[in-house]
């Protein structure tokens, strides 16, 4: 069974591969759909935007469609910057100026109350109509300085109580293991290994 994950970054299409690996399913990406061009994600909540584009592309495609949105949401901002985490400084997006503004934004705000989560919703459209939702969350706080150097977007700032350590400091492997888009991918498999039968 062929499934379409709607992106063409290369980590995404590995880490749901990996998690396919014993299947017979075969991925494809947008670099398999050169016809596509980029619908606005005009939603308000990150499930509204994955289905957008899941749509858009199943649609096209006519094959069964993932696609993903996720960000951070920091309890001390009523849940900003949400859907609109990548561009949170302005375009063009920029990761070091959204975390300049994040933490210009959290100023005079307490360790205790700097809670966050990165949390992300990944949709499902197939062909015949049915659709479905899987999410994930990873819940952290915001730090008040910049600490590792790996990882890209707020993970330089994001802290896990439980390890330690922020985002930025985990290897690739620590952080797909316990990732937001990781969880929903993992619970994205039955749903696609129920669809076969």
């Amino acid at each position: 069974m062929d499934i379409l994950l709607a992106t063409t970054n290369k980590g995404k299409i590995r880490e749901l591969g990996d998690l396919l690996k014993n299947t017979d399913m075969k991925i494809l990406s947008l670099s398999d759909l050169p016809e596509y061009t980029e619908v606005e994600e005009t939603g308000s909540t990150f499930a509204e935007n994955a289905f957008i584009k899941a749509r858009a592309v199943c649609a096209l495609s006519r094959t069964v469609t993932l696609a993903d949105d996720s960000g951070l949401e920091v309890d001390a901002l009523n849940g900003a910057p949400g859907v609109y985490s990548a561009r949170y400084a302005g375009e063009p997006k920029n990761d070091q100026r959204n975390i300049d503004k994040l933490l210009n934004d959290l100023e005079g705000v307490p360790e205790e109350k700097r809670t966050a989560r990165f949390r992300c919703c990944l949709a499902i459209v197939c062909p015949d109509g049915r659709e479905y939702l899987t999410e994930g969350s990873v819940d952290g706080r915001i730090l008040f300085e910049e600490k590792g150097n790996d990882g890209f977007g707020y993970d330089p700032i994001f802290y896990l109580p439980d390890l330690g350590k922020t985002m930025a400091e985990l290897s690739l492997d620590q952080k797909n293991a316990l990732s937001h888009r990781a969880q929903a991918f993992a619970k994205a498999v039955p749903i696609l290994e129920g669809l076969r039968l």
